[in-house]
C-alpha cells in the first residue's frame, strides 16, 4: 500500500457522522459496511479501517505467547462455575 501525499477537507455532520473522500476509500479498500478502530492521539484522532488486508496481516501474530492457554484455562474455570 502507497502512503497517500495528497490531502482532503471534511465536514462532520450534526450526528458527528464525516464522509471519507472516495480516493481514501478505495486507497484502503474501505466498503460499505467495513468497521474501523477509532482512537485518540496526541496528534488528534486516528481511524484505521479493519480490513480483510488488515485481518489477514493479523494471521500467526499471537503464535507462541500463550493466549490459546489462557483461553483454554479462561473456559475450564467458566465451566466449574
Amino acid at each position: 500500500m502507497v502512503m497517500a501525499t495528497k490531502t482532503d477537507t471534511v465536514y462532520f455532520s450534526v450526528k458527528g457522522q464525516v464522509v471519507i473522500p472516495r480516493w481514501l476509500r478505495k486507497e484502503f479498500e474501505i466498503e460499505e459496511g467495513t468497521r474501523a478502530y477509532v482512537q485518540s492521539t496526541p496528534q488528534g484522532i486516528l481511524i484505521k479501517p479493519v480490513t480483510r488486508t488488515y485481518i489477514k496481516s493479523l494471521r500467526g501474530s499471537l503464535k507462541g505467547s500463550g493466549v490459546m492457554k489462557a483461553l483454554m484455562e479462561d473456559r475450564k474455570r467458566e465451566q466449574e462455575l
